[in-house]
């Protein structure tokens, strides 16, 4: 079972992710970690990545789409979980591509659904906790930072969900509830 877990920074993909790797045995692909992890593996990949980001520039998607192409490969998961792409509908198609050409198929995008202004308070609050429990803090992890991540996920990211709702693929869940309920939610998606 392949998905896709949509939604602005700070929704709960994150912790959903996580919950169904334990519970269904499912990868999370989130770019993010595979670029880090790509950069200090040695692969031929990872000396691509490595040149592109010590050289203060963006990864291209050619480079992303391989990144996951080489995860599915390696099939040892009962499913994959796009975490953080498609982050635009060219990305979504070269995944849609990527998926076809390993004979595999979305089978849920799950649109985690939060109020802008809940969303903002939950990151600057969760920003707050982690402080005062001596933990690191993310530096975009502020008020202002949160409304400039937002309207970048908008801008770029929010065109998906007419994309995949036509596709007949987009199904949405109350982020605002309890964690519990938001994975009873998605859980009733895919089962």
């Amino acid at each position: 079972m392949n998905i896709i877990l949509l939604g602005p920074p700070g929704a709960g993909k994150g912790t959903q992710a996580q919950r169904l790797v334990k519970e269904r045995g499912m990868m999370q692909l989130s770019t993010g970690d595979m670029l880090r992890e790509a950069r200090t593996s040695g692969t031929e990949m990872g000396q691509k990545v490595a040149a592109v980001m010590d050289a203060g520039q963006l990864v291209t998607d050619e480079i992303v789409i391989g990144l996951i192409e080489e995860k599915i490969r390696e099939g040892n998961a009962a499913g994959y979980i796009f975490d953080g792409f498609p982050r635009t509908l060219g990305q979504a198609d070269a995944l849609n591509e990527l998926l076809s050409r390993n004979g595999a198929q979305l089978e849920a995008v799950i649109q985690l659904e939060v109020d802008d202004e809940t969303l903002v308070a939950r990151i600057v609050n969760r920003a707050k906790e982690a402080e005062a429990a001596g933990q690191p803090v993310r530096a975009d992890d502020n008020e202002d930072s949160v409304k400039i991540r937002l309207m970048e996920y908008y801008k770029k990211t929010s065109p998906l969900l007419g994309y995949y709702y036509a596709r007949g693929d987009l199904q949405s869940v109350n982020g605002l509830q309890d964690v519990e309920k938001v994975a009873s939610d998605i859980a009733q998606i895919l089962d």
